[in-house]
């Protein structure tokens, strides 16, 4: 999410927590029960809300993110994240918030996706699918990364823990093949800086993918506001930054 705007945590500093972090499973850290891998989940849809509170990302309609993502070359692109008063039964029988991602490069979609969250009884914000589109020139190229939730094998995962902790890590999505995002919290009280503001103390997580095993993310979610900050440590060195935050009602 690059224009000015300083990071309070270099990529030194998050290379040397996420080693840390490894360390502490190792020596019997954050043990979880969140879903792992391609492990099956089993949700009853009766533990799931729409309303969506968790403090490191509300999701109540009307939200709107926006932010700039430069890539290593300089090239920059938009992204507006808006949260719709509009829900989706899943195939699995969870009603989700529907959330609409836009991605736009000189005013010209990139990428159009709608994302679709719920958030258990515990406060566990889950990811239960995605219908995305790529775009060239106007015209849409693939919808490749596309999900849901209890169809052809596809099982939710988690988008945020309701309690994180240094070394708790879970599945993010699982479609074999497609979508196979893991995440892993790896400090609780960092803090960022980007052109919205300055903000802290902020959770900072570890990303990674077998699908793409060689990208490393590192993320940045602020009380209150949700993500302000993306950092690709490894497959490339995109920085995502928090321009803007609408809270919903």
């Amino acid at each position: 999410m690059s224009r000015a705007g300083t990071i309070g945590v270099s990529l030194a500093a998050a290379a040397a927590l996420f080693i840390a972090g490894c360390g502490d499973e190792e020596s019997g850290g954050a043990t979880s029960a969140l879903p792992q891998g391609a492990e099956s989940a089993s949700v009853d849809p009766t533990d799931f809300t729409t309303s969506i509170d968790n403090p490191y990302w509300p999701m109540s309609p009307g939200s709107r993110w926006r932010y700039v993502e430069t890539d290593s070359e300089g090239a920059r692109q938009r992204i507006e994240v808006t949260v719709l008063d509009r829900t989706k039964r899943i195939a699995d029988g969870v009603e989700a918030r529907i959330v609409h991602d836009l991605v736009t490069a000189g005013g010209e979609p990139v990428e159009d996706t709608y994302d679709w969250y719920a958030q258990d009884a515990e406060g566990n914000v889950w990811y239960l699918g995605e219908d995305t589109k790529e775009f060239e020139n106007g015209k849409v190229v693939s919808t490749a990364g596309s999900w849901e939730a209890g169809v052809d094998g596809a099982q939710p995962g988690i988008a945020l823990p309701a309690d994180p902790e240094p070394g708790l890590a879970y599945r993010q999505e699982y479609y074999a093949g497609e979508a196979e995002d893991n995440g892993e919290i790896v400090s609780i009280d960092e803090q960022a800086e980007v052109p919205a503001g300055h903000y802290s103390p902020v959770v900072m997580t570890k990303d990674t993918t077998p699908v793409e095993p060689k990208v490393l993310e590192f993320k940045f979610y602020a009380k209150g506001v949700g993500p302000v900050l993306e950092l690709t440590a490894s497959g490339g060195s995109d920085r995502a930054e928090l321009v803007s935050f609408e809270p919903g009602n």
